[in-house]
């Protein structure tokens, strides 16, 4: 199963949480800090080695974050060791925040482009998309020399490819139909 799908369910019980008790940015940091603990080498040798609890890994994970996960937090820690999802919690936090993204109505864009823009351009292509989308757009950007030219922008799961390959790659599918 991919890991998105796994960690969705994850992503969306903290959202409900978060948005239950308005603390979106609380719940952002918290998930912030056990991912920095949950990522440490050490850690992960821990919590992959079949001769030591869940209840122990969890203990060492709460106590790594000195008190500051609350009962929830360590609630949380304890259902992820016990399911073995700990290595999903990048997946689950990036999830959360495109849930938190949504919630502040930002929405996140991801443009690729053959060559660095300017900032003049940047400007002018989130401009564009925020009256295409009707929600505040918080950018970010990759250069990909194999696009030739043009841009490819993600926002969601929607892709607009405007590239000079993608439109290579749309002539040569219609060439072969």
């Amino acid at each position: 199963m991919e890991r998105a799908t796994l960690a969705r369910p994850y992503a969306e019980a903290l959202g409900k949480l978060a948005m239950e008790g308005k603390a979106w940015e609380l719940w952002s940091e918290l998930l912030a800090l056990l991912t920095l603990v949950a990522g440490d080498a050490q850690l992960r040798d821990l919590a992959t080695n079949p001769a030591v609890s869940n209840e122990r890994v969890a203990d060492v994970i709460v106590a790594v974050c000195g008190g500051k996960l609350g009962a929830e937090g360590g609630n949380l820690v304890k259902l992820l060791v016990e399911n073995k999802r700990l290595s999903l919690l990048p997946e689950i936090v990036a999830q959360f925040e495109a849930l938190k993204a949504a919630q502040e109505g930002e929405l996140t864009a991801h443009i690729t482009s053959a060559y660095e823009l300017t900032k003049a351009q940047l400007t002018g292509l989130v401009t564009k998309l925020e009256a295409k989308f009707g929600r505040n757009i918080v950018a970010t950007q990759s250069t990909d020399a194999n696009l030739i030219g043009g841009v490819v922008i993600q926002v969601g799961d929607e892709v607009m490819d405007s590239s000079v390959r993608g439109g290579l790659e749309a002539l040569a599918a219609t060439l072969k139909a």
